[in-house]
């Protein structure tokens, strides 16, 4: 989930839980105002009655009234304790007629007492309390309404505003994910005024000049040491040559030449193959031409026809034309690894499929019985126990797809490991 819409997601929340609370205790607030407000009218009329019965020594008369009624009751003496009641209010006709003929509607009552001469009566006054909820229900809508407007303006503000806000933040990350160690282009400085980007800025300006600068002395390191190794493999190669045809040598003494022969052979196809590795990711040797890759392809197999005689091994194909702009030597390269690959790995009497379409070349090779590690099978001088490789064969394959612009891909069914080069 983005930064944002999780922000988004916790400010909304938040404020719905917030304006709820808010809201229970906003409608509460306003019923006790207005009930106490009941409450001191039912006093006034209270206190109109007691004034009435001490002075005329008799009850005042009760008229109806849309909004209140008063009822006497004649009880025991000492029996009735004041109090407010929530009670029912019995409406008039025309409130009937408005309130679609129901006998009876919410009221707030107060129960007292008065005493006439030696008669003691029970009151019970009531008032009507409709009004005051209708008036508790607008303003309850209203602040409903207030709160969606608050809600929506919110949701916008963040949609708009924030997302404006964090624009400098993507803009770093797409220049993050568009830099490349190999290139000269540095990030640029972003055009903000928010200071934890700026200094985000400055530390990724930091981060890649310093990235650029290792992998420079790693690369001037790498290529130095490859060509001042050719001379000393050269000498070295040229000695043995010499040194192999002077004389005779005993048994043991062959042995011993034979093993450093194989030895300075090794670091000679290693030295070149890091020569070429640094060339390819330098992007020394992008000579394009039109070739068709069928016609490449079968050159290939026709080259290495004795060594597929010589470790039995079946080979079939499927080609279709494939004609593209491209390096041939980077090409010459790939198809050599990728069928080097497949022969090396493979056992006497076993099999090779080459199939090339459109969009893909595979080729496929019987070996093992079980899958190689996908997250080692790319990584420099990486090799199985019994491979003769120095490693990099993968590696060179994967860069010159990489530079090419390809995908190159690894899988294992039925038996059968297969490399496919995706265009």
């Amino acid at each position: 989930m983005k930064l944002l819409a999780r922000y988004n997601r916790v400010t909304l929340v938040t404020t719905i839980i917030v304006m709820l609370i808010t809201g229970i205790i906003y409608y509460q607030a306003i019923s006790l105002i207005l009930t106490r407000q009941v409450d001191k009218d039912l006093i006034v009329e209270e206190n109109e009655i007691l004034d009435y019965a001490k002075l005329n020594h008799q009850l005042p008369q009760v008229f109806e009234s849309n909004d209140q009624q008063i009822s006497f009751q004649e009880v025991k003496p000492g029996s009735v304790q004041r109090e407010f009641i929530n009670t029912l209010y019995k409406k008039s006709e025309e409130r009937k007629h408005r309130r679609r003929h129901e006998e009876y509607e919410s009221g707030r009552g107060l129960v007292t007492s008065v005493s006439v001469g030696d008669k003691y009566y029970r009151v019970l006054i009531a008032e009507s309390t409709v009004e005051t909820e209708d008036l508790i229900k607008i303003i309850f809508g209203i602040t409903i309404a207030v709160i969606l407007l608050l809600l929506l303006t919110l949701f916008i503000t963040n949609r708009l505003i924030v997302s404006r806000l964090w624009q400098p933040f993507y803009n770093l990350l797409k220049e993050l994910r568009l830099f490349n160690v190999v290139d000269n282009k540095d990030i640029p400085q972003i055009d903000t005024t928010i200071e934890e980007f700026k200094e985000l800025n400055q530390a990724m300006t930091s981060m890649s000049s310093r990235v650029k600068s290792d992998y420079k002395d790693l690369k001037t390191f790498t290529e130095n040491a490859s060509h001042e190794l050719l001379t000393p493999i050269a000498v070295i190669n040229s000695k043995l040559d010499t040194l192999l045809q002077t004389d005779n040598f005993n048994l043991q003494q062959s042995k011993l030449l034979n093993d450093l022969y194989t030895a300075v052979s090794r670091l000679t196809r290693l030295n070149q193959s890091l020569l070429l590795l640094v060339k390819i990711e330098n992007h020394l040797l992008e000579d394009n031409q039109l070739i068709n890759l069928r016609s490449v392809i079968e050159e290939l197999i026709i080259q290495f026809e004795e060594i597929f005689q010589d470790k039995g091994l079946k080979i079939s194909s499927e080609l279709a034309d494939k004609v593209f702009n491209t390096s041939p030597y980077l090409i010459d390269v790939l198809l050599n690894n990728l069928l080097s690959n497949a022969i090396r790995h493979n056992y006497p009497g076993g099999e090779i499929r080459i199939t090339l379409v459109n969009e893909k070349l595979s080729i496929q090779n019987t070996g093992d019985n079980t899958p190689l590690q996908n997250e080692n099978l790319f990584k420099r001088f990486h090799k199985s126990s019994s491979s003769e490789g120095n490693g990099l064969g993968l590696t060179i394959s994967r860069q010159i797809c990489d530079n090419l612009g390809y995908t190159l891909e690894y899988d294992f069914s039925n038996g059968l490991h297969t490399f496919t080069v995706l265009f």
